[in-house]
């Protein structure tokens, strides 16, 4: 099974398989969402009890995903993306004011996703890791989808981009937000699903299933990179 036939939805079962998609320098883009330290940092287990120790474990899985299958996936298409002389952009969430007044809705609902995360403090910032190099877009977004809250539209407009890849977290929130806005605009979308991550496998791999092929493409970040113009 291929990416053409793998993660078919109901809507989908008997569909014609798509075609390839035809990647052309100038006109791709990588675009990484919302790894940010905020996601990865942990508290020492040892200080944990009840509740609070349960969701500790419970987040285990995620941060295993992230650590040994997610990061080294972007790394890859990164060092691919620029090796080509690809654009590469990203977008993290952050407040623009320290009392976050500027936030969206959902993101000040009460819950996990309730974070003040001021856009020069720490927690905000992209992880070491995957950081931006030289002059890489960061757009910074108050919104789930990094199109609704910023001029990231107008950018790839600007840049000529017609296919963007999406990477990143989390699946079914922010990425999925994103990549609907896209495919909206008519950008041709495809998530590298290696390169991104839910808070459970089955919520990672659900909304795949709904995206795909009808708001992006899903591949693996090795088949991405086997349709990236030399």
């Amino acid at each position: 099974m291929t990416w053409k036939t793998a993660r078919r939805s109901f809507y989908y079962d008997g569909a014609p398989e798509p075609l390839d998609p035809v990647l052309i320098a100038g006109k791709v883009a990588l675009l990484v969402i919302d790894v940010q330290n905020v996601y990865l940092d942990r508290p020492d287990p040892s200080t944990l009890t009840g509740e609070d120790l349960a969701r500790y474990h419970a987040w285990t899985p995620f941060h295993e995903r992230m650590h040994g299958t997610v990061i080294p996936s972007i790394a890859k298409l990164l060092q691919s993306f620029r090796g080509r002389g690809l654009d590469v952009l990203y977008a993290r969430i952050a407040a623009l004011r320290h009392d976050g007044r500027d936030r969206s809705l959902s993101q000040k609902k009460p819950g996990w996703n309730d974070l003040l995360l001021p856009k020069d403090e720490l927690p905000s910032q992209i992880v070491p890791a995957i950081a931006p190099e030289g002059d890489e877009i960061v757009v910074t977004k108050t919104t789930d989808s990094a199109l609704t809250g910023t001029n990231l539209r107008l950018v790839l407009a600007n840049l000529g981009i017609t296919h963007v890849v999406c990477c990143g977290i989390f699946t079914d929130q922010c990425v999925a937000s994103t990549v609907r806005s896209l495919a909206d605009e008519s950008f041709d979308v495809i998530v590298a699903e290696d390169a991104c991550a839910a808070g459970t496998m089955d919520m990672h791999d659900r909304e795949l299933e709904i995206m795909n092929m009808i708001y992006c493409s899903v591949m693996s970040s090795d088949e991405v990179i086997g349709y990236l113009p030399a």
